[in-house]
């Protein structure tokens, strides 16, 4: 069994707790929080321990993983000290806000040697992945257009606004990866253009909440992605691959399949009301992916490469919010 300890006890941690408690493969030991009060209670909850110091955390004599769901700028610190004595990490997009210092831990925990997987669950998502197969086995042709929309149903406090990393970084990254991973291209330019429409305050934060973002591909392929904070009617977020023989889509999530007939109406289930309802099988998924690695001795994916290039697809995206102009992607 792989030996797991938990860095973060906030709600992502809380997730992740459960798929570790729960998972056959897992012998979950620890969990460590600035807030130690919260650390026991959740590990109360699993049967673990709740480690009093950080540095229990880093023992490879107790621990051959650790899970990194911490705040965003501690992500990178924590990385470098798993990679430094060999732990496996699986970690919590992104390696770090800012993409040199991201570069400069991914590269270390490469020459350190040490397994490391980023959390892009998406990818884990059922119909993602028969979409994915699909397109690679040639079934639709060349591909030529990908349409993705990520549309969330409320606006998140500004507090989280305020260290995010603003809505390309924050959300739309989870779909650039999606692009790279369904298309097993890199976008080579990006166009994004967005306004501060459900929360007029955010622009103090030179941040959007409607965005669309188009991506060229090599080859001349493009990608279209909209991405919305705030719906008023539920989570939206769907796929649609177009090639030069045909067309699949990975549509609406909707909350049940009973359609209610009545005169002249119909009405059906409508979203989940939460992006968490549409993707938790997908944080399940993610943790068995790489737990199957690790024992296996194969490569995680996504990998933090993946992690790299879906940050810098980000990073042309925040340029060209800024200067309105298509921009080169920087790998």
């Amino acid at each position: 069994m792989i030996r797991f300890a938990l860095i973060g006890a906030g709600f992502i941690g809380t997730v992740h707790a459960a798929n570790l408690a729960a998972h056959p493969g897992v012998d979950f030991r620890l969990v460590y929080d600035v807030d130690r009060q919260r650390a026991q209670t959740l590990a109360a909850a699993h049967g673990a321990a709740a480690a009093t110091e950080l540095e229990e955390l880093f023992d490879p004599s107790l621990i051959d993983a650790v899970f990194i769901a911490s705040s965003t700028d501690t992500h990178a610190g924590h990385l470098r000290r798993a990679a430094a004595v060999g732990i496996a990490a699986l970690c919590e997009k992104p390696i770090d806000l800012d993409l040199e210092r991201a570069r400069e831990t991914a590269t270390f925990a490469q020459e350190c040697g040490v397994p490391v997987m980023v959390d892009f669950n998406r990818r884990f998502d059922r119909d993602y992945g028969e979409l994915k197969r699909l397109v690679d086995s040639g079934a639709i042709g060349t591909v030529e257009l990908i349409q993705l929309t990520s549309r969330g149903p409320s606006m998140p406090p500004l507090s989280y606004v305020a260290v995010s990393g603003g809505q390309m970084r924050d959300q739309t990254v989870h779909f650039f990866d999606l692009v790279r991973w369904l298309s097993g291209l890199d976008p080579v330019e990006v166009f994004a253009t967005g306004s501060a429409l459900a929360e007029p305050a955010i622009a103090d934060y030179d941040d959007v909440d409607t965005s669309a973002v188009t991506l060229r591909l090599p080859g001349g392929a493009l990608v279209q992605i909209d991405s919305v904070r705030r719906t008023g009617y539920g989570y939206d977020e769907r796929i649609e691959v177009m090639g030069s023989e045909g067309m699949v889509e990975a549509r609406r999530h909707r909350t049940g399949a009973v359609s209610r007939y009545s005169g002249t109406s119909v009405v059906d289930d409508g979203l989940h009301s939460g992006w968490f309802e549409r993707v938790q099988p997908t944080y399940a998924a993610a943790l068995s992916a790489f737990v199957s690695a690790l024992e296996s001795g194969e490569t995680p994916a996504p990998s933090l490469e993946d992690g790299l290039k879906a940050q810098a697809i980000a990073e042309a995206a925040v340029l060209s919010l800024r200067s309105g102009r298509m921009e080169p992607v920087k790998y």
